[in-house]
């Protein structure tokens, strides 16, 4: 199988972005803002979405199966308070799941969480467990900073988060590490603060014994781990000033990273740099970069044709990279296959 493990809702039907439109509206004045209720998206509006978008490319493509969560930038946990965010995870969340039942052969959910600045993460909790137990959800997405570019949350390792993370270990699932729109004008959202982010994520773990309290919490950071392949020799060298102990062993047994580079040398760097195997398949595809490159004639997200033509990598390493990488760190997916005879 195909699995690509970052995949997320960005074709979702128009009511949902007016819907929001309102509800932030109604952040100034409340006779504006809308109940949940109001929202009215059809099956067949979910059906056209994903038909001709996600499912299209991916039958294109050669993919079978994506891991779906709401659309990153739309997370947008800046926006008003506690009650905004929860109230718009689980309208986002919902949606995800209703795409997986849907389309049960080719998407599987993963949640976003209803993150706040200054509010204690542990308020998420009830959600995740929504979607874990209910929607049946294999992951879910973490935000390090719901400011929204300002950075005013704690680091990763800070224990704050460790409410997230027990329940993480409870049930085996892993966290894409992934911000959302940047409010900063200094950062880009897609190409300054997304990759900013993997890179910090990244630098929080190392600088921390994280792992050592959850040696079985997972992180998946995406856009290929940002810097961090690139600058390994730096990364390599500040754990040994630190008096870390080598990053095979210090962060390779619960970081891994997805494949969301858009270029053959990002991919070959990456497969060269990175152990295979914490390499997972992954797009994005109708995400951040959507244009297609004039140097190949494809699209730049086709990032399967990256895989297939890497030297680095050979046939096992490739099964390992598409599939059994995410099998091993996505349990409940690989447990969802198995139930399914696959």
């Amino acid at each position: 199988m195909i699995i690509d493990v970052h995949g997320h809702y960005t074709t979702a039907p128009a009511a949902l972005g007016a819907w929001r439109d309102l509800q932030i509206a109604g952040l100034k004045d409340p006779s504006q803002a809308p109940s949940a209720s109001a929202l009215k998206i059809s099956d067949d509006e979910i059906r056209d979405t994903i038909e001709n978008n996600q499912l299209k490319l991916m039958k294109q493509r050669g993919s079978d199966l994506t891991i779906f969560s709401p659309r990153a930038s739309f997370m947008a946990h800046h926006i008003g308070d506690f009650e905004t965010s929860a109230t718009w995870a689980a309208i986002c969340n919902e949606l995800c799941f209703r795409v997986s039942e849907l389309f049960p052969e080719h998407f599987i959910p993963a949640a976003m969480l209803p993150q706040s600045p200054g509010v204690d993460p542990a308020t998420c909790i009830p959600e995740l467990v929504k979607c874990v137990e209910q929607y049946g959800n294999v992951g879910i997405n973490l935000n390090p900073d719901p400011s929204g570019g300002h950075w005013t949350s704690p680091p990763l390792s800070d224990r704050s988060w460790y409410p997230i993370y027990e329940k993480m270990v409870e049930y085996d699932i892993p966290a894409m590490v992934h911000v959302s729109t940047s409010c900063n004008s200094c950062f880009h959202t897609t190409g300054a603060h997304y990759l900013n982010a993997d890179t910090t994520a990244f630098m929080q773990c190392l600088t921390s014994d994280l792992f050592k309290d959850f040696p079985t919490l997972k992180f998946l950071i995406p856009h290929g781990g940002g810097a961090v392949p690139y600058h390994w020799g730096r990364f390599r060298g500040l754990a040994q000033e630190l008096k870390k102990p080598l990053l095979d062993d210090h962060l390779l047994n619960n970081i891994f990273f997805d494949t969301c580079v858009y270029h053959q040398p990002g991919i070959d760097l990456l497969t060269k740099v990175i152990p295979v195997k914490n390499i997972l398949f992954a797009s994005e595809m109708i995400g951040a970069v959507r244009g297609i490159d004039p140097t190949t004639g494809h699209y730049y997200d086709d990032t399967k044709r990256y895989i297939e033509d890497t030297v680095n990598l050979n046939e096992e390493e490739r099964f390992q990279v598409y599939e059994g990488n995410a099998r091993r760190v996505f349990t409940r997916l690989d447990a969802a296959l198995k139930k399914k005879g696959l």
